[in-house]
């Protein structure tokens, strides 16, 4: 006999709690199946591990400046084995802070840990550790990413992200695949651990989804940090070990020759298709093209009653995107598929050195829907806080409409890079017009006063008709 739900979801990461938290308010009757733990890979091998990572190697080089503030340090070296138990009791922490089985069965919520769940017919899935058969009139697929291995020879060599923290040792040569977020946080750390490391790119630039002047902010200063940074990589050609069973050697070609590079490990972040393997999506009719499940504005799939939110959509594979699918695929699976879930005010960044981040239109595409965009570029050099914690590498671009008078995008290079767009990001979601930022007084001195200093630029810049300034001049009026 089967158990019964109005919504089932299948998975109990980041978007699979805030999708049952969520359907669960609505009324439904809602059960999670999770085949681990709850919190997805972010917390468990992702973005959480990976942060802690970052703060360890931001301290490094802060020790190794330290003699500029007359402060001692006689040694700088990492300790591989504890920094690895730091990141494991972190995550613990973060776990238990969360503590999302005790909130989704405070909310009604069945969570069933049984192993993974796998469609037998539209509405019906059977847990493979119990047996168990669940039977939904709704289902929300939240069944995240996973890393994929190159397709070379010797592919099976190279670690995963989520396997760095299983390394025996910190590498002394270490070669990064992919110069995604993934790819260049792992940059930063291991060059701050003091790993001699070499990035392979195949797009002509690193950061590829970010504004221009980000990615080549990012790439020179990793340039001038000692790391290799290779683009245009025409394709991993493969991985064997060494004769001296010493190292890894890589074979990669660009420029129309092979090239290559003995290394202690390879890691390899190039790509992450969604988790539907043995999931019997085809049981339930929901297509999958290019390691991603198939979804329509509103997250249902090819399956009228199947839904799909997170990174297993491949819209935008964030966290935050993550919630606000969530919420509008729970929504629409309660109460009918009216909410679209739009992503364009999704900030996102990396913490690597510097720090890097973004939200909306890059310039690049606010030009090519009009060109007489405004654009203010402010360098962290001129603002008196960088130049205080000496961190004035850096800049705020802030991309606006000349006529409407609102914020397009907004990208950041440098020290607190993240939480400066994340300023910018609240006040796009405001509304707020450029008049009314250019006003605004932040606190002295701060990394956020940029966002005036650059608001006021754009107006400097906005168009003037018979004497009078086109932008704010209907609000200030």
């Amino acid at each position: 006999m089967s158990d019964s739900y109005d919504v089932l979801v299948i998975g109990a990461g980041p978007a699979g709690t805030a999708a049952a938290l969520r359907a669960a308010e609505l009324g439904a009757r809602v059960a999670v199946v999770e085949a681990r733990r709850t919190g997805g890979t972010c917390v468990n091998t992702g973005c959480v591990p990976t942060r802690v990572l970052a703060k360890t190697a931001r301290l490094m080089r802060e020790v190794r400046t330290a003699d500029a503030y007359g402060i001692t340090v006689t040694e700088q070296t990492i300790d591989w084995p504890t920094t690895v138990a730091r990141v494991r009791a972190t995550v613990e922490r973060v776990l238990a802070a969360k503590d999302e089985p005790d909130r989704l069965r405070a909310a009604g919520v069945d969570l069933v840990l049984e192993g993974r769940a796998r469609f037998v017919s539209p509405h019906e899935v059977v847990l493979e550790a119990t047996g168990r058969t669940l039977h939904a009139d709704q289902v929300i697929l939240c069944v995240g990413g996973h890393s994929r291995r190159l397709p070379v020879p010797g592919a099976e060599l190279a670690t995963l992200p989520e396997q760095v923290l299983d390394l025996p040792r910190l590498p002394r040569r270490v070669a990064v695949v992919g110069a995604g977020n993934t790819g260049a946080q792992l940059v930063t750390i291991f060059n701050a651990f003091g790993s001699d490391v070499t990035l392979l790119e195949v797009a002509p630039r690193i950061l590829a989804q970010t504004d221009d002047a980000v990615s080549a902010a990012v790439a020179l200063a990793f340039t001038e940090q000692g790391v290799q940074v290779v683009t245009s990589v025409e394709r991993v050609v493969s991985l064997r070990q060494a004769d001296d069973s010493a190292g890894i050697v890589l074979t990669w070609q660009a420029g129309g020759a092979e090239h290559h590079g003995t290394f202690d490990d390879v890691i390899t972040a190039t790509g992450w298709p969604a988790s539907v393997e043995g999931l019997g999506l085809e049981a339930a009719g929901v297509q999958v093209e290019r390691g991603r499940i198939v979804v329509d504005e509103y997250l249902r799939t090819s399956a009228a009653h199947v839904y799909a939110a997170g990174d297993a959509n491949g819209q935008a594979m964030l966290v935050q995107a993550a919630h606000v699918e969530a919420e509008a695929a729970a929504r629409n699976a309660v109460l009918g598929a009216t909410r679209r879930t739009p992503h364009h005010l999704l900030p996102a960044g990396g913490f690597t050195d510097p720090d890097y981040a973004g939200v909306g239109l890059t310039e690049e595409q606010a030009r090519a829907r009009d060109a007489g965009c405004l654009v203010a570029h402010v360098p962290y050099s001129t603002m008196e806080r960088p130049i205080i914690d000496d961190r004035p590498r850096g800049f705020l671009k802030l991309v606006a409409d000349r006529r409407r008078e609102l914020l397009l995008g907004a990208h950041a290079v440098g020290e607190n890079a993240v939480e400066v767009i994340q300023a910018v990001t609240t006040a796009m979601a405001a509304g707020v017009d450029l008049a009314t930022l250019a006003r605004v007084e932040f606190a002295y001195p701060t990394y956020s006063a940029v966002i005036g200093v650059a608001a006021r630029e754009l107006l400097a810049a906005a168009p003037v008709e018979d004497g009078v300034a086109l932008v704010g001049a209907r609000r200030s009026a």
